[in-house]
């Protein structure tokens, strides 16, 4: 694939959104170890390349779905910094009303279908949000996003034929940061190069470099435009890594301080601020006015979230089921 010369304006909003994804974790793991976020929470430090490049590949009118690694796709597809930390903090201005914190992020508007708790659980979703498009006649694209360990799941396999039998437009995207909750890509399979599993469906798939921005905006937007013109999907691997354990409950003791050092020094972010300033896209000077802009934008969405109520309990059962069905001519 050859490669694409990006424009000054594409690293500057790569490196703000990476930013704000990296800050905003960091937050919310400040608060919670406050206990001001409870239940289960899964940060995306160190993966945020994955989302950034996906973001300047897609079109307006093209959706993401995911597992419940979701803070960072939530940010990427524009759900602002406020309503995610109020999801975060069970708050009713949350994204999801405070019902579904961590793990299930939503956002019509934003076309941003979850965040699912169950692994796998939203690959044949990812397939029939695709169908549904592919339906109206419109030119959009689903991406839809996993983990190494949701691979492992049956529904992948069914979804993956079916895809590839009606040309689905969608872009099935393993986000392979090496392990499975505590569990390395090892352990788990004789096939080491995940994108493999494509060619059982002759699925067009590629291994990339996740935490290089512009070799993930390169694959996808190969991708999208296989999907867009009537081809169907495409399975992309890309190689990430987590810097933090599987959820905040982890002391991620099952790897050594010299792998995590290791994969430090391939640092999306950083990478991303060495080749900003060496072709004078911005200075340091801009560069740190760019990192109080999203310090602000973080400690104002965790005031946000402090200030917003919970949930009345009337709420309960509001939202739990679909009364009406637009989708059925009559």
């Amino acid at each position: 694939m050859a490669k694409v010369k990006h424009t000054k304006q594409t690293y500057i909003d790569w490196y703000r959104l990476m930013l704000l994804i990296r800050r905003f974790e960091e937050k919310s793991a400040q608060m919670y170890g406050q206990n001001k976020i409870r239940g289960f929470c899964h940060l995306y430090t160190g993966q945020e390349a994955v989302v950034a490049g996906m973001v300047s590949a897609k079109k307006d009118g093209d959706k993401t779905i995911t597992a419940y690694r979701d803070h960072g796709h939530a940010l990427a597809m524009g759900i602002p910094a406020n309503a995610v930390m109020a999801e975060l903090f069970g708050r009713v201005d949350g994204c999801s009303k405070g019902k579904g914190g961590s793990m299930h992020m939503f956002s019509k508007e934003h076309n941003f279908y979850g965040g699912h708790g169950i692994v796998g659980g939203q690959i044949p979703l990812g397939a029939g949000i695709a169908l549904a498009d592919q339906y109206k006649g419109n030119d959009h694209v689903t991406y839809c996003y996993m983990g190494d360990g949701a691979v492992r799941q049956g529904a992948l396999h069914e979804t993956f034929n079916m895809a590839m039998v009606w040309k689905l437009p969608v872009v099935f995207i393993c986000e392979n940061n090496n392990y499975a909750m505590g569990t390395s890509v090892e352990r788990t399979t004789n096939v080491l190069d995940i994108y493999k599993i494509a060619s059982g469906y002759e699925m067009p798939a590629e291994q990339v470099d996740g935490m290089s921005c512009e070799a993930v905006h390169d694959s996808m937007a190969t991708a999208a435009k296989r999907a867009r013109d009537g081809k169907g999907p495409t399975f992309l691997e890309l190689k990430t890594y987590r810097y933090r354990g599987h959820s905040m409950s982890d002391p991620a003791k099952y790897r050594t301080k010299d792998e995590l050092a290791e994969y430090k020094k391939v640092d999306p972010i950083e990478i991303l601020k060495v080749t900003i300033l060496k072709e004078k896209y911005m200075t340091q000077k801009q560069l740190d006015t760019v990192e109080e802009e999203i310090e602000k934008e973080v400690a104002d969405s965790t005031e946000f979230a402090e200030n917003s109520p919970f949930p009345d309990v009337s709420e309960l059962y509001t939202d739990v089921y679909e009364t009406e069905y637009p989708f059925i001519v009559e």
